[in-house]
């Protein structure tokens, strides 16, 4: 659930522009044209916006209809981006300061966004407990902190099955709100393609209001005391698809944006064992763990124990209310970022005596 962030200037995924289709649309008809343009652009290994459709892919739903399937793909092509060139150059940047122990990477949210739960309410409360976040981490390690939200695009889930049984019947699992629905029911759990849009506007909407909320004010440390302090007494590429000759990685490697890739228990060891390497080298050399990425929410969910309002496995269910990991609360995450900021102090503290 909090996993260290590596020190390498790549950490974080901004969305991709929508001009390019996303990888969960595998499943529709091609004209001929179309498939050998990609086909030759895969067998040349170039890179182009379909070239990923050459490539196998995991964790790909099933679409009934395919002529929904493309109209929705045609329409998102339509739209402008939702991340812009500049903002995607801007916070690699800031990445490469991580990298090198000049600031320090706070990225959270949701382990899957709801489109039930969508509301100002819910954004606020979210962008509000990053800032609280990155007050304690600033203050702790005496650099900025980069945040970035896993919000605005966090819709699609992996699912390890692609089917779910309950009482004898077998529906298609349930792969985030931008593909099928959460209640156990035929028409819910059959993947809609207008779905694609939806979450298209539900992210645009939240890009909208954050942004609002950055520089309209919200944001300046001059209105700290506004906000609800309770510490005073506190989209990456995913395990099951970073396959190198997959369709995601594929899709991603002409993407412009900085990437993340998640790493699990199940990673083969010779995959890892480069990436060991690199955290070897870093340890050796005491160069800089960039920062943290967690599941989290600003509202006041029982998923997580633990925590000074203590939170026992007996009140898990009072609030569990998660679509898919649990995530820490607004407590939670406060009490951890005071944890690692008494870390950031230490490592200063020492480096100054030194």
């Amino acid at each position: 659930m909090a996993a260290l962030a590596t020190a390498a200037p790549a950490l974080a995924t901004a969305a991709p522009s929508p001009r390019r289709a996303p990888p969960h649309s595998l499943n529709v008809a091609r004209t001929k044209p179309r498939r050998a343009t990609v086909m030759r652009a895969a067998a040349a290994g170039g890179w182009a916006p379909g070239s990923w459709r050459a490539r196998p892919a995991r964790q790909i739903p099933e679409y009934p209809d395919p002529a929904a399937l493309e109209a929705a793909e045609r329409a998102l092509a339509a739209f402008p981006p939702l991340v812009f060139a500049g903002e995607a150059r801007k916070l690699e940047e800031r990445l490469g300061e991580a990298a090198m122990g000049r600031a320090f990477l706070l990225q959270g949210g949701d382990c899957a966004e709801s489109f039930e739960e969508f509301g100002a309410n819910n954004i606020r409360d979210m962008f509000r407990l990053m800032l609280q976040m990155a007050v304690v981490l600033t203050f702790g390690g005496q650099m900025p902190t980069i945040k970035v939200g896993r919000l605005a695009g966090q819709f699609a889930k992996p699912r390890s099955n692609p089917t779910e049984t309950r009482d004898g019947v077998t529906l298609p699992s349930y792969r985030g709100d931008i593909i099928n629905g959460d209640a156990f029911d035929e028409k819910s759990r059959t993947p809609d393609p207008n779905r694609l849009i939806t979450a298209y506007s539900q992210s645009a909407s939240t890009l909208n209001l954050l942004r609002g909320f950055a520089h309209g004010g919200y944001a300046d440390l001059q209105r700290v005391t506004q906000w609800n302090l309770d510490f005073l007494r506190n989209s990456t590429q995913g395990d099951r698809t970073r396959q190198l000759d997959g369709a995601h990685v594929e899709f991603l490697r002409g993407v412009s944006n900085p990437l993340g890739i998640k790493v699990s228990d199940k990673l083969d060891p010779s995959e890892l064992a480069e990436l060991r390497a690199f955290f070897d080298v870093h340890e050796q050399q005491g160069s800089y763990p960039g920062g943290v990425h967690l599941e989290m929410t600003g509202k006041n969910v029982t998923e997580c124990v633990g925590g000074s309002k203590t939170v026992t496995f007996d009140d898990l269910s009072s609030r569990y209310h998660t679509r898919c990991d649990p995530r820490l609360n607004a407590s939670q995450s406060l009490e951890l970022a005071f944890a690692i900021a008494d870390r950031l102090r230490k490592k200063r503290d020492r480096t100054w005596t030194i």
